[in-house]
């Protein structure tokens, strides 16, 4: 990915943009721009594939990964657009769950959805763009840390094998069900209390 990406680096060149605090030479999921001495808008974009059978779970998982990126910089989400691509013949029913999945996660996390763009795709992909507010002097990236620092997971890992043995019938229908609460589970508590005790 850093081939593709250094044409657009050498176009964009940090010193020339010094309100960009976190940009495309960053490891970080989310761009940082300062707004003033104290505030950066954070934004980022994310959507993916469906992970799980039901349209309203995908669309859940989906908003609160989008959603997650935001959390990830200590920053607190408001505002998003929806980013859709659906097959022509997938019937209104299921496109209006995963985007009634996506808005009630987004509602939860306090964020207004104020559109977005739909396209026609053979397979379904949905995800957020997402605006949020960050103090600049405790906005947490990636550069920031350092070895020795203690990592703190604020959901288990390894949904994947459960998706994989969801996709060849073999999860078991409690195992998704775990899975679907975790991957839907928005990070804000987890981002409040990384910004309340300094991480």
């Amino acid at each position: 990915m850093a081939q593709v990406l250094r044409p657009i680096q050498n176009i964009y060149q940090a010193e020339n943009y010094p309100d960009l605090l976190i940009g495309i030479g960053d490891p970080d999921d989310a761009a940082a721009w300062r707004l003033d001495e104290k505030r950066a808008l954070i934004v980022t974009t994310d959507f993916f594939t469906p992970v799980v059978d039901e349209a309203y779970d995908y669309g859940a998982i989906a908003a609160a990964n989008s959603l997650s990126d935001i959390y990830a910089m200590g920053a607190r989400p408001f505002l998003a657009l929806n980013i859709t691509a659906l097959p022509s013949n997938l019937p209104t029913e299921i496109s209006s769950e995963i985007l009634r999945g996506g808005a009630e996660k987004s509602r939860e996390a306090g964020v207004v959805i104020a559109g977005g763009h739909t396209i026609t795709d053979d397979e379904p992909k949905y995800g957020l763009v997402v605006l949020g507010f960050a103090d600049i002097d405790k906005m947490m990236t990636k550069g920031g840390a350092g070895v020795g620092d203690a990592l703190v997971l604020s959901k288990p890992i390894g949904f994947g094998v459960t998706t994989t043995a969801l996709k060849q019938e073999k999860a078991k229908p409690e195992d998704i069900a775990e899975v679907v609460g975790w991957m839907s589970r928005l990070n804000k508590t987890a981002s409040e209390l990384a910004l309340e005790f300094g991480v």
